[in-house]
């Protein structure tokens, strides 16, 4: 980055800043000419600093007003003594290695939290190659991708596959896979809608065939005390006087 800021006519203003006089109406015109330039560089370092860094180191450098500020915060929070660079590393290196696409993640919010874990290792100086990246993505995804896995490991051009193509072929995959589960869904609850459609059906056969059974019984019952006429002795129609129970009684 200092390589950059030199070409530009920029590095001095990074790193030895500039002074902002209280009162300016008592500079001569070259000097206001060279306070504007100054500004004006200022202004374009600051703007490459925040365009350069990475999404998560730009909140650390949101409140800078100059250039050599925004640096300094930059150079103190990522550069530090050996030491302190050297556990910090340490922290990051373990942390990359554990990394797991979590179940409910989708492979590009996954993709985010590896670029964001390798933007902070490649701030503190580790060279992390796109391979590693690629490899990592791999070998760290859910079983529920082993198919797309194997067949981008299989493949002939797997030597020239940027992670920008991994990261296509695994979303697309992804996509085909929540398909299949929107599918998978909708069928259970259509079996189950048809399952209850029956169930109800045939409490309704049931019920229908109770309720018939009942007026047959009740009919039956009509018309078997139609055959008599009233027992003279109990008043019922359901037998002959001679049959009644009571035939002889006191």
């Amino acid at each position: 980055m200092k390589t950059f800021f030199c070409s530009q006519d920029l590095w001095d203003i990074i790193e030895e800043g500039f002074t902002i006089p209280e009162d300016t109406s008592t500079l001569t015109a070259a000097q206001k000419k060279e306070l504007k330039e100054n500004k004006q560089k200022d202004s374009r370092a600051l703007f490459v600093l925040q365009q350069a860094i990475d999404d998560t180191i730009f909140p650390r450098i949101i409140g800078a007003t100059s250039a050599k500020q925004a640096w300094n915060t930059i150079q103190e929070e990522f550069e530090g003594s050996d030491g302190v660079c050297n556990v910090k590393l340490h922290s990051l290196r373990r942390e990359f290695e554990l990394l797991r696409m979590k179940e409910s993640e989708t492979i590009k919010d996954y993709y985010y939290r590896i670029k964001e874990i390798v933007s902070q290792m490649r701030a503190y100086g580790e060279n992390i190659l796109d391979k590693k990246n690629f490899e990592k993505i791999l070998i760290s995804i859910p079983q529920k991708y082993d198919a797309i896995a194997t067949a981008i490991e299989q493949t002939k051009y797997l030597a020239t596959l940027s992670v920008t193509q991994l990261m296509g072929s695994l979303e697309a995959y992804e996509q085909r896979l929540k398909r299949h589960e929107e599918d998978s869904v909708e069928n259970v609850f259509q079996s189950k809608l048809k399952l209850l459609s029956q169930k109800e059906c045939e409490g309704n056969k049931s019920r229908g065939e109770i309720s018939r059974n009942k007026e047959n019984s009740r009919s039956f019952s009509i018309i078997h005390q139609a055959k008599y006429p009233p027992c003279g002795i109990c008043k019922k129609a359901s037998h002959l006087e001679k049959d009644c129970w009571h035939h002889g009684k006191p």
